[in-house]
């Protein structure tokens, strides 16, 4: 399971576990879809696993199998990230019947949704042009380097794979490139709804591994027996891991998305937007912060206006460079800032 998933395999262990000990009879999660690169469908065995094993930083939905979970008798799992299992939750309060047909949810720990333009952006950057690629894999490790050393990869209309390597398009997820809007209003960095939550270990000396491995937190009685089960039969080879080290392997996600979050939606509502209760919307943040998250906002919504335009990855960077560039200095500023401040105790 590790070396054909994105992290360390542990959703796809979860599943096969699933199956196997007759807890579930299907499992809604992504896989390559007939109308789309990616859609939600239901897989009812372990024969499918390998098609679902890969992290697909592409837009779904779960109205694709909606219908099937509402009229089948099936026991189900479903994997997603925090705002698609908030909606199983809501799902199953206003449909009570549902609480008993979903019996497992594994949650994916996520950075943010990101759009269409950013498989084709990166098929560009690839050598294949963006109307003309097929099978866009978002995280191909490199087994012999670091777990952050990944590649894109496409096929183009002949069939010939192409790659490049993620450290060479520049900082995709900390720039906000082609997210969503409302990822910058989601508090939820860990899937708190989840059974259980597994995300990448961005930690020493475990992100050193291109194998990958996963964090994880599970949050039932059910997610935690399949994982002592899994230790003792010595399938799962797991370490337990102090909050503060899981908070720190997360780090970045939580200063954007909750210690920041105030100051995104007093901007928010300065421009007359209604924005729901959030429980991370006091928090002041310094200056130099304040600065970085103006420039991100101005980047993810600049990326989505000029992608349709260009329509070329050379044109785009191009049209990009000035407001990424001052984006970087920004951040460097700010990093800088936060060293001096830990080295004198602020």
């Amino acid at each position: 399971y590790r070396l054909t998933s994105s992290s360390g395999g542990m959703a796809t262990y979860l599943i096969d576990q699933l199956f196997e000990k007759d807890i579930v009879d299907a499992v809604i999660t992504v896989k390559e879809g007939k109308e789309s690169f990616y859609e939600y469908s239901v897989i009812r065995s372990t024969d499918d696993l390998v098609s679902t094993s890969e992290t697909r930083y592409y837009p779904v939905t779960l109205g694709t199998v909606t219908n099937q979970l509402k009229t089948s008798d099936e026991r189900f799992a479903i994997v997603g990230i925090a705002c698609f299992l908030k909606s199983v939750r809501l799902l199953q309060f206003y449909h009570p019947e549902l609480k008993d047909k979903i019996k497992f949810t594994i949650g994916i720990i996520c950075g943010g949704i990101k759009s269409r333009f950013f498989a084709e952006y990166l098929a560009g950057k690839a050598g294949v042009k963006s109307d003309g690629f097929r099978n866009p894999k978002f995280r191909i490790k490199d087994h012999q380097s670091t777990a952050s050393d990944y590649s894109y990869g496409c096929k183009d209309d002949n069939g010939v794979n192409h790659a490049v390597k993620m450290k060479e398009v520049g900082d995709m997820w900390g720039s906000g490139m082609f997210k969503n809007n409302a990822c910058d209003f989601c508090d939820d960095v860990t899937t708190e709804l989840a059974d259980i939550s597994l995300g990448d270990a961005w930690l020493n000396p475990f992100n050193q591994d291109g194998k990958g491995t996963n964090v994880m937190i599970t949050r039932s009685q059910l997610a935690e027996d399949l994982i002592k089960e899994g230790i003792n039969s010595k399938e799962l080879s797991v370490e337990h891991l102090d909050f503060e080290m899981f908070l720190s392997s997360q780090q970045g996600s939580f200063s954007h998305r909750q210690k920041a979050l105030g100051y995104r939606i007093n901007l928010a509502k300065r421009k007359g937007l209604t924005i729901p209760h959030k429980r991370h919307d006091n928090e002041n943040i310094s200056l130099d912060f304040k600065l970085v998250q103006k420039q991100r906002m101005v980047v993810r919504k600049q990326s989505l206006v000029q992608w349709p335009i260009a329509n070329d990855s050379y044109v785009f960077d191009q049209a990009m460079l000035s407001s990424r560039e001052k984006l970087q200095k920004r951040t460097k500023l700010y990093h800088y800032i936060r060293a001096i401040k830990r080295r004198l105790g602020v």
